[in-house]
C-alpha cells in the first residue's frame, strides 16, 4: 500500500492536531493500534488525542501509560473532536461502532482516514487505509510505521503492536498467523516488546469474579446440529451476581471451538438493551455471512452483531435454526 502510505505521510506533514478512536469495547489491536500511531505522531510534535466511546478494560491498562486514553464521557468532550484536524478511526470500518461519539465523528470537518482490516467499509472517511488479509490493524500500522520510519520502531511503540497484533491472532492460533506475522513479531520482541510481560498483562491477571462469570457461562454450552454447533449463554443476571460487564467475557466464545466436531461457535450476551453475539468458525465457513442476515458483519471466520432491543428468547433459537446452513 505504498500510495496511501505516501498520502498518509502528506497528511502528517501538513496537519498538526490528530484525534484517534476505535471501536465500542475496544481490544488489543484497537488500542494498541492507537497507542502506536500517537506515539509516533508524537514524537514528531504533532498534537494526538486518544479518545474511545468506552472505557479502557483494566488489562490493557499497561497501553495506558505509553500513551494516556480518554474515555468519552460526556459533551463537553466533544470538543476534542472538533478542535480535530485529522480524525482516525481504527480497527473499526463503520461509525456506528463508534457508538456515542457517531455524530460528533460524523458532522466533523476534520479530514477522516479509516485504518482497518475488516471487511465491507462504509462510506464515511476521506482516505482509507485497508488491508483485509492482514491479520491484525496493528500487521497495517507495523507495515505503515515502518515505511515512514525506515523500519526504526521504538520499544514502547514495538509493546503496543505486539499486543495488536498477539490479541487479534488468538495468541497467534488463528488462520491468518502466517510466516510474515511470525517475522513481524521476532522484529517487535528485538526492538523491545517483552512477550512475557505483554501475554501476563493481557490473559494472566484477570480477577476471581471473571472466572466465576465463565463458569457460569461455560455451564450453558450446549450443542446444536450433531455437534457441529456450539453455543454459551450470558445472561444480565449472571453479571449481576459476579460484578462484571460485557468487557469480561474477552476471550470466552473460543471456548465454543475447543469441543472435538464443532465448526461454528456462538456466543449470546444480553445487555441492558438488546443482544450482543460473537459468531466463530473453523476452516473455509465464511459465519460473517450469518452475521450479515442479523445486521452484524467481520471477517471470515469471526464477526459479531449486535440488536438492539432484541431478546435471548426470540433470537436464540432465529440463529442457532440458520447456523445450521453454515455446517458443512
Amino acid at each position: 500500500m505504498p500510495i496511501q502510505f505516501e498520502t498518509f505521510r502528506q497528511i502528517i506533514e501538513s496537519h498538526q492536531r490528530f484525534l484517534l478512536t476505535t471501536h465500542i469495547n475496544p481490544d488489543g489491536d484497537g488500542l494498541g493500534t492507537e497507542v502506536a500511531l500517537a506515539l509516533y505522531l508524537q514524537k514528531l510534535g504533532k498534537q494526538a488525542t486518544i479518545l474511545n466511546c468506552s472505557a479502557t478494560p483494566y488489562n490493557y491498562l499497561f497501553l495506558d501509560k505509553l500513551f494516556p486514553i480518554q474515555h468519552f464521557q460526556n459533551q463537553t468532550q466533544a470538543t476534542l473532536i472538533d478542535d480535530a484536524e485529522v480524525i482516525l478511526v481504527i480497527d473499526t470500518n463503520h461509525l456506528d461502532r463508534v457508538a456515542a461519539m457517531k455524530s460528533y465523528v460524523e458532522n466533523s470537518k476534520a479530514l477522516k482516514i479509516c485504518i482497518d482490516h475488516h471487511l465491507d467499509p462504509a462510506e464515511f472517511a476521506d482516505i482509507y487505509i485497508l488491508d483485509e488479509p492482514s491479520s491484525a490493524t496493528g500487521e497495517i500500522v507495523y507495515r505503515l510505521l515502518s515505511y515512514l520510519n525506515g523500519r526504526t520502531i521504538d520499544r514502547e511503540t514495538a509493546i503496543a503492536l505486539y499486543t495488536a497484533i498477539m490479541t487479534d491472532t488468538g495468541g497467534f492460533r488463528y488462520p491468518r498467523t502466517s510466516p510474515e506475522v511470525h517475522k513481524i513479531i521476532a522484529n517487535l520482541i528485538q526492538m523491545g516488546a517483552d512477550p512475557v510481560a505483554i501475554h501476563e498483562f493481557v490473559y494472566e491477571r484477570g480477577q476471581i469474579n471473571r472466572l466465576q462469570l465463565l463458569g457460569m457461562a461455560l455451564a450453558t454450552l450446549q450443542l446444536a446440529h450433531d455437534g457441529k454447533v456450539a453455543y454459551m449463554i450470558l445472561t444480565k443476571h449472571m453479571f449481576e451476581v459476579t460484578h462484571t460487564s460485557e468487557v469480561d467475557t474477552d476471550a470466552f466464545v473460543p471456548y465454543t471451538l475447543s469441543i472435538d466436531g464443532v465448526k461454528v461457535g456462538l456466543m449470546f450476551t444480553e445487555m441492558d438493551h438488546g443482544i450482543k453475539i460473537n459468531f466463530r468458525s473453523k476452516g473455509d465457513i465464511w459465519i460473517n455471512q450469518l452475521a450479515k442476515e442479523f445486521g452484524g458483519n467481520g471477517h471470515k471466520n469471526a464477526a459479531g452483531a449486535r440488536i438492539a432491543d432484541g431478546t435471548l428468547e426470540e433470537y436464540v433459537p432465529q440463529i442457532i435454526d440458520h447456523a445450521g446452513a453454515y455446517t458443512p
